[in-house]
C-alpha cells in the first residue's frame, strides 16, 4: 500500500489519536465540552483520508474507535496478528469485493465506516453464508429481523443473500441499535446478543438506558460469551484492518 505525503500523514495521524482519546476520556468522564473534539477530529481525519487513500478513514463525524484500551481488544489484536493471522489476511483480501459498495453506504447514512468488520466477523463476506441457527447472508440476518428492514425471504427469493439490499437493511438496523443505546459499542453488542439482553445488562450497571463505549465494558461480564467477544474482535479487527502495514500483515498490490 503506497503512502504519498507519509511525514504529514503520520503527524495528522497523531493528532487525530490524541484528540480522539481525549475525547474518549471526556466523555467516558462526563465531560459534555467535547463537540469541537469531535469537529476537530473529523476535519483531520478528512484530510489524512486525503493524503493517504485510507481503506478506512471514517466520515467527517462518525467513528467507530474511540480509543479505549482494554486486554480484550489487545488479545484480539495478538490473535489477528499470530495464530489467526492467514486467515485474517485472506478476510482483508475477500472485503475488497464489497468495500466500495458497503463504505459508500456508510458514508451516505453518517455512519462509521469501520463497521464494514462486521460483516467480516459475521459471514467474512460470504454472501450466501448461512449458520446453524438459519442466520442467512453477509450480515447473518435472521429471517425475522430480515422481513422487519425490508428484506423479501422465501423459497424463491431471499434477499439477505442480495449484499447491496442486506447491507441496507443491516444498517438501517445498526443506525436504530446506534439511535437507541448512544453508542456504536453497545450498537454492536445487541446486534449480536439482542436489544432486550444489552438493556438488561445496561439498566443492572448504569441505571440508564442509554450509554457510552465504556459502559459496554462495564456490563461485559453480565453479556453472553459470545458478545463479550464479539465487540472486542470487531475493535481489533478495525484497529489492525485500517492499517495492516503496522501490524506487520503484507498485503496483495
Amino acid at each position: 500500500m503506497a503512502f504519498p505525503l507519509l511525514g504529514a500523514a503520520m503527524g495528522l495521524a497523531t493528532v487525530i489519536a490524541g484528540l480522539e482519546r481525549a475525547q474518549f476520556l471526556g466523555t467516558a468522564a462526563g465531560v459534555e465540552q467535547v463537540s469541537d473534539a469531535g469537529s476537530t477530529i473529523g476535519a483531520l481525519t478528512t484530510n489524512l483520508a486525503a493524503i493517504t487513500g485510507s481503506r478506512t478513514a471514517t466520515s467527517s463525524y462518525a467513528t467507530l474507535d474511540s480509543g479505549v484500551e482494554s486486554p480484550h481488544i489487545d488479545r484480539w489484536i495478538t490473535r489477528l496478528t499470530t495464530s489467526l493471522r492467514g486467515d485474517f489476511q485472506q478476510s482483508l483480501q475477500r472485503m475488497e469485493k464489497y468495500e466500495g459498495m458497503i463504505t459508500a453506504k456508510l458514508d451516505a447514512r453518517g455512519m462509521p465506516r469501520e463497521l464494514i468488520y462486521l460483516a467480516l466477523i459475521e459471514s467474512n463476506f460470504n454472501p450466501t453464508a448461512k449458520s446453524p441457527v438459519k442466520a442467512v447472508g453477509l450480515w447473518q440476518f435472521m429471517s425475522a429481523t430480515a422481513r422487519q428492514f425490508g428484506l423479501s425471504v422465501g423459497r424463491k427469493v431471499d434477499e439477505r443473500k442480495d449484499p447491496a439490499k442486506a447491507t441496507d437493511a443491516a444498517l438501517a438496523y445498526l443506525d436504530q441499535l446506534h439511535d437507541r443505546f448512544g453508542s456504536w459499542y453497545l450498537a454492536a453488542a445487541a446486534y449480536n446478543s439482542g436489544q432486550g439482553t444489552v438493556s438488561k445488562a445496561l439498566r443492572t450497571v448504569t441505571g440508564r438506558t442509554t450509554g457510552t463505549d465504556a459502559d459496554f465494558f462495564r456490563i461485559l461480564p453480565r453479556l453472553p460469551k459470545e458478545t463479550q467477544e464479539y465487540v472486542p474482535k470487531l475493535i481489533a479487527s478495525a484497529r489492525v484492518g485500517s492499517a495492516p502495514e503496522r501490524y506487520g500483515l503484507a498485503m496483495a498490490d
